[in-house]
């Protein structure tokens, strides 16, 4: 059994805006200047997001630098351990398609799940068999 504290959603949400910030800005910023094409940059910076959002968790126990920031790190709920590739693929992959496919409205559900839920998993934390918790 986990023993540790469920990540809450302003915690969640705020690594998310540092990993925004932190990340996802300067990668934006390097696509441009590498391409130079505006259809380019959009494939290139979101090639680049996906991988990090993918591979990062995988080789740093569980944490992106936002949510090492914030002190919060994704865990497989079976075992308390770090996701894997799978895992991982199911988070990040599965779930954005889910979230494409209804437009944006499973964002919003999994968004009220993190506020109001005791467990406070999303429906990609279901899908990958995952939770946030706090260090």
């Amino acid at each position: 059994m986990n023993v540790n504290e469920p990540a809450g959603f302003w915690i969640r949400f705020g690594a998310m805006i540092l990993d925004s910030i932190i990340i996802g800005i300067p990668l934006t910023i390097i696509s441009v200047l590498i391409t130079g094409s505006k259809a380019e940059d959009e494939f290139l910076s979101d090639t680049l997001t996906f991988l990090y959002s993918l591979l990062t968790p995988i080789f740093w126990n569980g944490y992106t630098i936002g949510k090492r920031i914030c002190g919060i790190r994704i865990v497989r709920v079976d075992d308390g351990e770090p996701p894997r590739l799978g895992t991982m693929l199911l988070r990040v992959l599965v779930a954005s398609l889910i979230y494409a496919v209804t437009f944006g409205i499973a964002v919003i559900v999994s968004a009220i799940m993190v506020g109001v839920r005791e467990d406070k998993r999303s429906i990609h934390d279901f899908i990958a068999g995952t939770e946030v918790v706090r260090d």
